[in-house]
């Protein structure tokens, strides 16, 4: 018997000379026996030689794999049962590392529907019902393959698809109706519950409309749905952290400006009681437990935030989005308040003045990054001010500091290890040189020197 065989493993003469009560664990044994292995030599041929394909890709080792290998088998036996033609299959992605990663399987488990051969995202619950049910969904639409609507249907798993040529019953699902010609809209149980279609019968075009356009105004964060609010194509997300009842006042004006920047903009609303939902966010701005409306961004393609740091009226809020929507509102970093640096010998830079003191800085730049809780940080931060006290003449050279742990920029990341000296040279930020903590004071001003060399030649390197 070749791979193949083993999706109808299950011996039905086996079966038969079986007592009618079996135990749990033989039940789940024979689902598991319907699920097809996949390995290094059959996967290939498995997923471009049958119309639909249902890859789970797990590990061993992985507990929610173990959770989830069971629902899989129950939802193999009940789609087999119904006579499905979907192929369940699953892949030891620890085993077969190189082919998980051809097919996408990035973390376990993984759930992943392939038609023809073709890999598209799976949306759907983890839940063997939830499984069968996003299986028959695809099935529900064997029209023609030139049907883009159809195609369309075959590549969600999430929006319930209907098609009718009864103007009747079209107008029932969609009263708006105003013609009798091809027609597409989505209705849905919120504020905006029917939404047209107007661009181009193409199955891309139409997938995105849906994308853009199955959230509601503003959505609710809940435990349960973070996975799917992430998953929206919109990834410049507006975030309202407030208690129910003040978001009940916003809610209708927030509505129309929701409305307005649809295409660019999702909004959510956040419980701000809910300390598990609400504090992970609001401690990325540096925000501690409160009952207070605050209203912040992210824009997940360029990993970047946005606070809107005003007092969050229905103005200051729409003007916030109308520059999130156009580009000009400014990066939010946490930060210390602007220090006074006149007369300093090393200048303190805080989140706020980075960009100004350190990346638009015309001159050159030795930045010293530290932490309070850093063993050798206090060593270090002698040796720096012996530097600056060395190169005092130096008129293109400015010695700076920042702490890392109450300051934020993008050119710091979380897992930098402290203490840490950057020389971002004038014309050169991009690329700031890391010089290492262990060398000496004397070894750090004759890299300096040599880097810094004036024009005619002369040196500065004896401590």
């Amino acid at each position: 018997m070749d791979n193949d065989g083993e999706l109808l493993a299950v011996d039905e003469q086996l079966q038969e000379d079986r007592p009618e009560q079996q135990s749990e664990a033989e039940t789940v044994s024979k689902a598991q026996r319907i699920v097809l292995e996949l390995n290094g030599d059959n996967t290939k041929r498995v997923i471009d030689g049958n119309e639909f394909v249902m890859v789970l890709g797990y590990a061993p080792w992985c507990a929610r794999s173990a959770e989830l290998m069971p629902r899989f088998a129950e939802a193999a036996t009940a789609l087999k049962e119904i006579g499905s033609s979907v192929l369940m299959a699953k892949i030891d992605g620890d085993r077969y590392s190189k082919i998980a990663s051809e097919l996408e399987i990035k973390g376990f488990p993984t759930l992943l529907l392939f038609v023809n051969g073709t890999s598209l995202t799976y949306n759907g619950g983890s839940s063997a019902e939830d499984i069968v049910i996003g299986c028959k969904r695809r099935l529900n639409f064997e029209g023609s393959e030139n049907n883009e609507f159809v195609k369309a249907a075959k590549s969600d798993d999430e929006i319930q698809f209907v098609e009718t040529s009864d103007s009747n019953v079209a107008k029932l699902l969609f009263p708006d109706l105003k013609t009798n010609n091809v027609f597409i809209g989505l209705v849905k149980t919120e504020a905006e519950r029917y939404t047209v279609y107007d661009g181009s019968y193409k199955m891309e075009k139409i997938l995105e409309f849906l994308g853009s356009n199955k959230f509601p105004l503003i959505t609710k964060l809940t435990e349960t749905n973070t996975v799917w609010v992430y998953s929206s194509p919109v990834k410049l997300q507006v975030m309202l952290f407030s208690k129910a009842d003040d978001f009940l006042k916003l809610a209708q004006p927030l509505e129309d400006i929701a409305r307005k920047y649809k295409s660019k903009l999702m909004f959510i609303y956040v419980d701000i009681t809910n300390e598990n939902l609400a504090m992970p966010f609001l401690t990325l701005f540096g925000i501690e437990a409160g009952n207070k409306t605050v209203v912040a961004a992210f824009d997940y393609n360029l990993n970047s935030k946005y606070l809107l740091e005003s007092d969050p009226s229905l103005n200051s809020i729409e003007e916030f989005c109308s520059g999130l929507a156009h580009g000009t509102v400014s990066r939010y970093y946490r930060s210390e308040p602007v220090p006074d640096n006149e007369n300093a010998s090393i200048v303190t830079v805080v989140g706020k003045t980075f960009d100004e003191l350190v990346l638009n800085s015309r001159k050159n730049v030795l930045l010293e990054v530290h932490t309070p809780w850093c063993m050798n940080c206090k060593a270090l931060s002698k040796q720096v001010e012996k530097l600056a006290k060395h190169f005092k003449g130096f008129d293109n050279l400015v010695f700076a500091r920042i702490d890392a742990s109450a300051n934020e920029h993008t050119k710091l990341q979380a897992d930098d290890e402290y203490p840490m000296i950057l020389l971002d040279k004038s014309g050169q930020k991009a690329k700031p040189l890391k010089l290492s903590t262990k060398l000496s004071a004397k070894d750090m001003a004759v890299f300096i020197n040599e880097e810094l060399k004036p024009k005619d030649g002369s040196a500065k390197d004896e401590l």
